[in-house]
């Protein structure tokens, strides 16, 4: 059988060759150019999406900076300076940071001098924002950082190198991004399910993976069904559940670290169960039985909202901003994470003279507004310490 289906194919080459030679000389050309051109975007494109095994993409931590500050944020509506046209949900947003540069560069400012009061004066190492217009606004940021440190007169290490982010436009045209000065392997981003926002990126470190799937979840507010969304919400965790499931099949100490604003709490079945996140660490083990679903960490699952709370919603703290771990992310190989260094970062962000746990907005932009008060966003920011296993000598 395998002769018979090689002569077929011998057959079929050279009618093909056959073919192509009585073709006219022009277009005998044309095709070859079309080939070899088809042939460039393919090798590039293969290499663009590489997974970190890619020599190229590999960082190396140098001695003693094996442990790094991982920050998530919900910037609230930063845009870009590019007037693009939105839909009416995200026009005014869109025309005012364009067209009043005072304006953006307030908010733009806002957010880096928040970020950079962090990790004693240096900012977090690895910054995951979302309500993220576009990959402009994601530079414009990480421009803004760098800055701020040089102006600072900080080593030149500390300069943010590293962007992943892709544009999307899912109702709204925002989504997560990374901004890093640990190595991300730019050739490994990817956004899952769209419409969905997912942004999947890799920190790729003495041969170590880590995983970063970042989210924002379906908002609480009213939908076009009717509902307040859930259904959302566990299309989410299901996505990103079964994302981490596909990891897990290859490595079960496979490194993912789920950060996001998820419109719900830790408690809130679309988390706790459909996304498997828990804060019992004793159930978080690996394991490669496909009938037994392993559990999540969720760093802010049983913390008190008024101590951990990220925004202020009918009228008191919740939690919507977590960070949830694989069981990987619990022992001492490759990439880890120190559980009890989860924070919810509150210092001068809420409004001066506050009685209450309350993000101090920036504000609408298309509203007047006295800059002074101008805040932040209605979310605070939370951090955790993560580490990489140094390099085998």
């Amino acid at each position: 059988m395998p002769r018979k289906s090689s002569a077929v194919n011998q057959q079929t080459v050279t009618a093909a060759v056959q073919l192509f030679l009585r073709l006219p000389r022009a277009m005998r050309w044309g095709l070859a150019v079309l080939a070899v051109a088809g042939g460039l975007i393919y090798m590039y494109t293969a290499g663009h999406h590489a997974g970190p095994d890619a020599a190229a993409q590999q960082g190396i931590a140098a001695d003693g900076e094996n442990e790094f500050v991982f920050c998530f944020w919900n910037v609230e509506n930063l845009f870009d300076d590019k007037d693009d046209k939105r839909n009416n949900i995200d026009e005014e947003y869109d025309n005012p940071f364009a067209l009043n540069p005072k304006l953006r560069e307030l908010k733009y400012d806002r957010i880096t001098s928040a970020l950079l009061k962090m990790n004693d004066g240096k900012g977090p190492d690895v910054i995951t924002c979302c309500e993220v217009e576009s990959v402009r606004a994601a530079e414009l940021l990480r421009d803004a950082l760098n800055a701020k440190l040089k102006e600072a007169k900080k080593d030149d290490k500390l300069q943010y190198k590293f962007l992943a982010m892709q544009n999307l436009e899912a109702g709204r045209h925002i989504a997560p991004c990374v901004i890093s000065r640990v190595n991300v392997d730019v050739r490994n981003v990817k956004l899952i399910k769209k419409p969905l926002r997912i942004l999947e990126a890799h920190l790729y470190v003495n041969g170590a993976d880590l995983c970063i799937l970042a989210a924002h979840w379906t908002s609480q507010l009213k939908q076009r069904d009717g509902s307040d969304g859930d259904s959302g919400r566990e299309k989410y965790a299901n996505t990103i559940y079964e994302r981490f499931r596909e990891l897990n099949k290859k490595d079960p100490n496979c490194d993912v670290l789920i950060c996001g604003d998820f419109n719900d709490t830790p408690d809130a079945d679309p988390v706790a169960k459909n996304l498997g996140a828990t804060a019992d660490k004793t159930k978080v083990k690996p394991t490669t039985d496909p009938n037994n679903e392993p559990f999540l960490l969720n760093l802010m699952g049983g913390k008190d909202p008024a101590k951990f709370g990220t925004l202020w919603y009918s009228g008191k703290p919740l939690i919507y901003d977590q960070i949830i771990l694989s069981p990987g992310m619990l022992d001492t190989k490759g990439w880890s994470a120190d559980p009890a260094s989860v924070a919810t970062i509150t210092a001068g962000l809420t409004r001066p003279g506050a009685t209450r746990r309350e993000p101090w907005r920036f504000g609408d932009p298309d509203k007047e507004v006295k800059d002074a008060d101008r805040g932040f966003a209605d979310h605070f920011p939370v951090v955790v310490k993560i580490k990489v296993e140094p390099p085998k000598k």
